[in-house]
């Protein structure tokens, strides 16, 4: 009974360490990390500057886009663009304290070579002159120097704040 024990306990060991050998791998000095760095660069050098067509022309054919406009909707660099027409004719960007972070993962779901990115992009209204700063995180997947997957977070309720909007506690 004794050996048959150390037998079940050694398959169970055996079982348990198989999966955390296939554990993802994540390496931040890859091939294409100076040219994926500089798309997602240019990317934000081109919302800057208000140039929607160079944003775009940074996606891959059949780029999916996240998160922008608070929403769970996917986007595709047609609606991209059109969201971005829209707000760089209301409003000028600029970006600051960013950070940029290429990152290769391999054998797990989001296997891929990454530029992960963060700063505060504020907002100024061309009408009123009014600004909002809106701190933002950025996820972006690369493939020959084009994202082909783009994933955004920012703080929507400090966009919605800035513009008078308010949080009300729930009635007990």
């Amino acid at each position: 009974m004794k050996i048959f024990k150390i037998i079940v306990a050694s398959v169970f060991l055996l079982v348990l360490t198989t999966p955390l050998s296939m554990a993802q791998e994540a390496t931040l000095e890859f091939q294409n990390a100076a040219k994926a760095m500089e798309a997602a660069q240019t990317y934000t050098k081109a919302l800057q500057a208000g140039d929607v067509a160079t944003m775009n022309a940074q996606f891959a054919t059949g780029a999916m886009i996240y998160g922008l406009g608070g929403g769970l909707d996917s986007l595709t660099v047609a609606q991209h663009n059109d969201y971005y027409t829209t707000s760089t004719n209301q409003f000028t960007h600029s970006l600051s304290q960013e950070l940029y972070l290429p990152v290769k993962v391999t054998n797990n779901w989001n296997e891929g070579e990454w530029i992960l990115s963060w700063g505060i992009n504020t907002l100024t209204n061309k009408a009123s002159g009014e600004t909002i700063k809106v701190p933002y995180h950025s996820a972006s997947r690369m493939e020959n120097g084009k994202i082909t997957f783009m994933r955004y977070w920012y703080d929507m309720l400090n966009i919605l704040e800035t513009q008078g909007f308010k949080v009300t506690p729930p009635a007990n």
